[in-house]
């Protein structure tokens, strides 16, 4: 895979990170891990070595080992005997002191449209740890389109899933 190879799918590039855009259907799933500045940190890196997809088995490939700005990556959902690729570039990288995680945008060929950022948070007031997931999306494709609800339903499953690979400590 080559850097900037290929042009977003989408417009509003970088959105998750400041206001989500108006056209797309959007979600946010954010969900208490535990607590402590040990366990945030084990959180990031499960999510920048792209432990999420990995432990999903989403992930495919990507041209570097952890997610960083213009990284190239592929995911994969099967259903059955069909195998929908996905390719993504990570659009930024979150390196916050009480915030990490990357989000990553859509590239030609994926079946949607849009943006996802995984992320952990950590509240300093309470000592509590969060995963985090927001996405805007809309169909890319013609069999993404017919999916309707039966789409989202899916992207909502896979957003638990992908929490659920998140290490705890409470």
């Amino acid at each position: 895979m080559s850097k900037e190879s290929a042009p977003f799918t989408y417009a509003e590039v970088g959105a998750t990170r400041t206001t989500m855009p108006v056209g797309y259907h959007k979600f946010r799933n954010r969900r208490p891990l535990g607590h402590g500045r040990d366990l945030f940190d084990r959180v990031a890196s499960h999510i920048l070595d792209f432990g999420i997809q990995k432990d999903v088995g989403t992930f495919r490939d990507s041209d570097t080992e952890t997610a960083q700005p213009g990284t190239e990556l592929t995911v994969a959902l099967q259903i059955g005997p069909l195998t929908f690729n996905a390719p993504c570039r990570v659009v930024y990288v979150l390196d916050e002191p009480d915030r990490r995680g990357f989000a990553y945008g859509t590239l030609p060929g994926h079946p949607e449209v849009g943006e996802e950022l995984f992320a952990v948070e950590y509240d300093p007031t309470d000592d509590t740890v969060y995963g985090l997931i927001t996405a805007f999306s809309k169909p890319g494709t013609w069999y993404v389109r017919l999916g309707g609800p039966v789409v989202r339903l899916i992207q909502r499953w896979f957003t638990h899933r992908y929490l659920n690979t998140l290490p705890t400590n409470d």
